[in-house]
């Protein structure tokens, strides 16, 4: 969604590498190149004007001034102001002191708000809590069909004494699911109200009618972030008519510009809370301004990499996995190798978590062109396997290749490309489970430079032992190669003494231990 932010910015902090200071005209071109990103993003004109302003005055500061990298400044202050207009610190749900906590979803119609009253309660589910969904919509139709299925799904409870589809009392069903939840043990309550195509007031007058039935802890304000500059209409005439204490966003994995999401909460000083940035309904989670202006500056978002790699990987299968790759590596087979590539699809789309690392921002075509389906066919070419060809792959020859690729509906060049990708892979993990470095990469620890730098070095030798390209003078240096000793003093021994060529040296001139001699 903030591709074309993050490549506009991207392309004006680049302008800005290698100054020593910077001048006025530097602030202020960069000034304007930062506004023209935001206003293509559909962020709201006031936002935009405010931020500018701000990012402005601290520029001309002392510490920009006077900093030995002023561009690095720049940046530095650019986040901490995106970090402020999309809320500044996490907000938390609030719980109520004696249950059940009431909170209640408001929005538009086509906002997301059933699919997310799903989300969110499999996200309180797997905090600990019990959380009950209420079909509070009976207005659009199949709204409390929809919200058993997700329900179902999420694994959550659903309270729906109505079928919907026009009839029944919303503001009933949503006060006696207060009563409902008491009596089945249900410590949150998530009211999913009925939405719109347009902000009305009979749309208004249910969502406050309900608020007053409910009395909800926490009302938040689902957004549909590929709205743009509509959505801070929207949130402002929610706020004026119903009121909200946060805000979520929803289909953050689209394609639109962004702009809500950088608009809402500074416009209605209300935080984002959650977002949801997929279909799934493990794709949601608590929003974070800190990591969402990282993103948006292409400096990745490990914090939420390493969050997800907590919940999906097993810690006893990763460091079982870890024990294997210490040593030759050898134990490790293609079932360890599946079963790691198993736990990372687990994490989400691939392109999603290559996007989470940082300078990933200049690889987005290379990203989005990632295949998906790649991990499946891995994966069915190795459940084609035997397990002893799983546990060494050795042994996988030209007739088992052509098995494997018939069973897997591959062809024998990608059971090929899998081998020796295994190989490659079990390699470079070994040696960093081994505390070594990349392989091929000079100056790492332990590792060579490669058959390209040895190769180098052998022709930087050649070049040095040629002579002059002068045929008198090339016979000069002849001669005079020829009047010195075989060896010079001190060319082999440190200490000044004439050595005996190292071809006259054998293991017998020297007293070594026995394995030592056996080995030369």
């Amino acid at each position: 969604m903030f591709d074309t932010l993050q490549d506009r910015l991207a392309t004006t902090f680049k302008s800005l590498r290698g100054k020593g200071r910077l001048t006025e005209a530097d602030i202020d071109a960069t000034a304007r190149e930062i506004r023209i990103a935001l206003l293509e993003a559909d962020v709201a004109l006031p936002v935009v004007r405010s931020f500018i302003a701000a990012v402005k005055e601290r520029a001309r500061g002392a510490d920009v001034s006077a900093a030995l990298n002023p561009a690095q400044q720049v940046v530095k202050i650019v986040n901490e102001e995106l970090v402020a207009i999309l809320g500044g610190e996490t907000r938390r749900l609030r719980f109520a002191k004696q249950a059940p906590t009431v909170i209640m979803l408001a929005g538009l119609q086509g906002a997301g708000k059933t699919t997310l009253a799903g989300k969110l309660g499999r996200w309180l589910k797997e905090q600990g809590t019990t959380p009950l969904l209420v079909a509070a919509d009976l207005q659009r139709p199949n709204a409390v069909n929809q919200l058993q299925i997700v329900g179902a799904q999420a694994g959550v409870a659903v309270y729906a004494p109505e079928p919907g589809n026009g009839t029944g009392d919303p503001v009933a069903v949503a006060r006696a699911s207060i009563e409902h939840a008491r009596q089945t043990l249900h410590d949150v309550v998530i009211v999913d109200t009925a939405g719109r195509l347009g902000i009305d007031a009979a749309l208004m007058q249910q969502a406050a009618d309900i608020r007053d039935a409910v009395r909800p802890d926490e009302t938040l304000f689902v957004i549909d972030a590929m709205v743009g500059q509509d959505a801070v209409n929207t949130a402002l005439a929610f706020q004026d008519g119903v009121g909200f204490d946060g805000v979520v966003l929803s289909k953050l994995d689209g394609d639109a510009r962004g702009g809500a999401a950088l608009s809402v909460a500074q416009v209605t000083g209300r935080p984002v809370m959650f977002a949801s940035n997929g279909e799934a309904l493990t794709e949601f989670d608590v929003f974070h301004p800190d990591r969402m202006a990282s993103r948006i500056l292409g400096m990745g978002d490990m914090l939420t990499l390493i969050e997800q790699a907590e919940k999906t990987f097993d810690a006893e299968q990763a460091q079982q996995a870890a024990d294997k790759l210490r040593g030759s590596g050898t134990s490790f087979t293609l079932d360890d190798f599946l079963q790691q590539m198993q736990a990372v699809r687990k994490m989400g789309s691939l392109s999603k978590i290559f996007g989470m690392l940082p300078g990933m921002g200049e690889m987005k075509e290379q990203i989005a062109g990632i295949d998906e389906r790649e991990v499946d066919r891995l994966q069915a070419i190795i459940q084609s396997m035997t397990p002893a060809e799983r546990a060494e792959p050795k042994i996988i020859d030209g007739s088992r290749r052509q098995r494997i690729s018939r069973g897997s509906g591959t062809t024998v060049q990608q059971v090929n490309q899998l081998v020796d990708r295994f190989f490659e892979a079990r390699t470079m993990m070994t040696q960093f489970a081994n505390g070594g470095g990349l392989p091929g990469m000079p100056g790492m620890p332990g590792v060579g430079g490669g058959k390209r730098a040895k190769a180098k070095q052998q022709a930087k030798k050649g070049r040095a032992k040629r002579g002059s390209g002068n045929p008198a003078k090339r016979a000069e240096q002849a001669k005079a190669a020829a009047s010195q000793p075989p060896a010079s003093a001190g060319a082999d021994s440190p200490f000044g003494q004439p050595t005996e060529p190292r071809s006259a040296q054998v293991p017998d001139d020297f007293e070594l231990p026995k394995q030592l001699r056996d080995l030369i």
